[in-house]
């Protein structure tokens, strides 16, 4: 039942994200059917989560594996079974650990067990050349699980790809581009070739580029897929020409829950003392007890919330506890036999509403305690000058007293890459002062991460342009209440719009770069606009006549893909502007990762 429900929710969106799901979890069943007989299964600890949104537990151990355990140092206990699968992306650190593993069950184990691994999604030479030195490969079978996009929501599909920016961007690595255009070419198989193609920034070009010679290699020059295309239009967003909408603190309710507590694989961790009644409350036992909550569309209060702002949470809540109330009331009318039976049918959908009820409300004070304190408004205060262009080319007073204070170096490092792209770059004097400071107060260690900072463009000296600045005006990224519109005020959930989102819009409302190519050209790398084929409904939707009855017409849909990560900020923005009543237009969104500043600027930082 589990199986169905998750489905349910996936498929709630004009693109059915449950046939990626369920295409993906056949491609797995399908591995585990080559293994005959009683199988246990060694993840990746990285993949675990997101191959649970594709199968869960439950639905594995139907298919005879009789125990998981993590692919982690050590040794596994004595198991009396025919076969053990290794699951595991192609990375050397975890081909030793592999290797380790089958020398020291070869050993053990008096029973004949076979031993099989499973590359996610694809195998490599290198790792293969590597099992073979390690003298492991001729007990091993060899297979690959092709799962390259993983569903999160009807909206939201993400690659899940650990370090991708930073082995891009950093380590010179293209292995995330590759598997990028491999992910577009999977979707392209099973939702057909989107006709229209937009893209903007270095990797956005060099994913298009891969993805026609994929095309190429496979079949002459049509890619394959159906001639219809449940999608519209293609948008590659290359991380690096928006820097700006990662670094700010997200402020709808779903973005500042991972901001605060980190939400992976659609589950978030709390702390349990708000989830129990006063009656089961007992500091002493629950002191470090930790509650998982399932988050997204399939929960309808949760799906209200998630794009709010966060300042709009508590309203929403009150008002819905008003309306249990009442219709729990109910109960107390007079009532017929046949209104009675009809309240009892209703009464667990009641009660499932009431304990939702409950449980965003103890996320909401939690998350409350953050939000009423002076630092985080100070801290948000910090951002908003930033982002208006107010006092970013001096050393930030602010910013000064997070170093005296030894506040954590990612926090600090967050503001000072924000007043640096804010600023198109800092002052060399302002620039010099905080790496100094940095180093002296957080060690030497910092100085590599610097380092890492300016290699990427997060950290650089100013020069002659003021790119933020023009885009700021140009495409309205800052707004001020005043200046909002009814409609605007019901999406956006900051005062900052991310360029990203500007440029998605742009795209949906024009069908092109048209009125923006000029402003668009001081980003980094180049423009797309490629035509892949002509759809018979975009013909249609385009032509003369369909022009004024596009309002009737079922909305384009617009696939946004974030090439370095994105965050629930962005999503939300998307969604808003998707739910307005003159808008014609759904985008879903797919992503390398979801990420926040936090997790951002981690993958930069240099371990100690």
């Amino acid at each position: 039942m589990k199986e169905t429900k998750m489905c349910t929710h996936l498929s709630g969106g004009r693109l059915n994200v449950a046939i990626l799901q369920e295409t993906m979890r056949k491609e797995l069943l399908n591995l585990l059917q080559l293994c005959e007989g009683k199988k246990v299964t060694i993840w990746d600890e990285w993949l675990a989560g997101p191959v649970g949104l594709v199968a869960q537990y439950s639905l594995l151990k139907e298919h005879e594996v009789a125990d998981m355990f993590p692919l982690r140092p050590g040794s596994l206990p004595t198991i009396s079974v025919n076969h053990i699968i290794f699951i595991a992306r192609p990375k050397l650190a975890l081909m030793d650990l592999v290797a380790d593993y089958i020398l020291s069950l070869r050993a053990k184990q008096s029973t004949p067990v076979e031993f099989h691994l499973f590359f996610v999604p694809r195998k490599s030479e290198l790792c293969e050349k590597h099992l073979k030195n390690r003298g492991v490969i001729a007990n091993l079978s060899i297979q690959e699980f092709k799962c390259d996009i993983f569903p999160v929501d009807s909206d939201v599909m993400s690659l899940e790809l650990q370090n991708d920016f930073r082995e891009n961007y950093l380590e010179g690595d293209p292995t995330c581009l590759y598997n990028s255009a491999q992910a577009l070419r999977t979707i392209q198989q099973l939702y057909g070739i989107i006709p229209r193609v937009y893209g903007k920034g270095p990797a956005a070009k060099q994913v298009w580029d891969l993805l026609c010679r994929l095309n190429k290699e496979e079949q002459g020059t049509s890619p394959r897929g159906a001639s219809t295309s449940c999608i519209d239009q293609l948008l590659l967003l290359d991380r690096a020409i928006d820097f700006t909408s990662i670094l700010c603190t997200q402020l709808n309710y779903e973005g500042l829950i991972d901001e605060l507590y980190g939400i992976k694989n659609s589950t978030a961790t709390f702390p349990v003392q708000k989830f129990l009644s006063p009656d089961e409350a007992n500091p002493e036992v629950t002191a470090g007890e930790k509650k998982r909550i399932i988050l997204n569309s399939g929960e309808e209060l949760f799906a209200e919330l998630r794009d709010c702002n966060f300042t709009a949470v508590g309203a929403a809540l009150s008002k819905k506890a008003r309306i249990i109330k009442t219709q729990l009331d109910e109960r107390h009318n007079e009532k017929s036999v046949q209104e009675i039976k009809q309240f009892v049918s209703r009464l667990p959908q009641m009660l499932a509403n009431k304990q939702s009820l409950a449980v965003h409300t103890a996320i909401a004070e939690y998350i409350k305690e953050t939000t009423d304190s002076f630092e985080f408004h100070d801290t948000l205060q910090c951002e908003e000058d930033f982002l208006n262009c107010i006092d970013n080319e001096k050393v930030c007073p602010f910013i000064e007293d997070l170093i005296a204070q030894q506040a954590p170096l990612t926090k600090i490092l967050r503001l000072i890459c924000l007043q640096c792209v804010t600023g198109s770059g800092l002052k060399p004097k302002v620039l010099e002062y905080y790496k100094r400071e940095l180093v002296q107060v957080y060690g030497l260690n910092t100085w590599l991460t610097l380092c890492n900072l300016e290699k990427v463009g997060l950290l650089k000296p100013q020069t002659g342009t003021r790119q933020y600045a023009v885009l700021r005006k140009t495409l309205r990224l800052t707004v001020d209440d005043s200046d909002l519109d009814a409609k605007e005020k019901s999406y956006l959930s900051s005062k900052y719009v991310p360029l990203t989102v500007r440029l998605s819009e742009h795209i949906a409302k024009n069908k092109g770069w048209t009125g923006i190519a000029d402003v668009l050209g001081s980003l980094p790398g180049p423009m797309l606009d490629e035509l892949q084929s002509l759809q018979p409904r975009m013909i249609r939707r385009n032509s003369i006549s369909s022009e004024n009855s596009s309002s009737i017409e079922n909305p384009r849909v617009v696939l946004v893909f974030f090439i370095g990560g994105c965050t629930y900020h962005e999503i939300s923005a998307l969604r808003s502007i998707s739910q307005q009543e003159e808008s014609n237009v759904e985008f879903v969104v797919l992503t390398t990762k979801l990420i926040n500043g936090n997790t951002f600027i981690e993958t930069l930082v240099e371990a100690e």
